[in-house]
């Protein structure tokens, strides 16, 4: 019998270093592009929120157009060939009597996405 355990014991060493089990799960990070139409709404609203009275809104080009205080204002939501999207607002004109509005309307913009 101690031959048996001997045996027994001998043929366990290599295993005595093994797990058995499942690999723990690696987290993946998936990246999704962003909406154009949560961007495009986030956008006039945001024009909205710093007191740019929009004249045209032209979602198929992705373009806001509209003025504040002689400043004219325009905004664009545009595709990129990546799937990413541009947005951007140009303030021209009046930027003595607005000289913050471009950096406003950004901060309103990136509220409005909850950023």
């Amino acid at each position: 019998m101690p031959r048996l355990l001997q045996f027994v014991a001998i043929a366990a060493l290599p295993l005595a270093g093994c797990f058995f089990g499942y690999p723990a799960e690696v987290p993946q990070t998936v990246t999704t592009l962003p909406s154009f139409d949560r961007s495009w709404d986030a956008a006039l609203g945001a024009s909205n929120d710093v007191g740019v009275q929009v004249s045209s809104a032209d979602k198929a080009a992705g373009r806001i157009l509209g003025n504040k205080a002689g400043a004219e204002v325009t905004i664009d939501v545009l595709r990129q060939a990546d799937g990413s999207l541009k947005v951007s607002c140009k303030v021209s004109g009046s930027t003595e009597t607005n000289p913050t509005l471009d950096d406003r309307w950004r901060s309103a913009y990136q509220r409005r996405m909850g950023r």
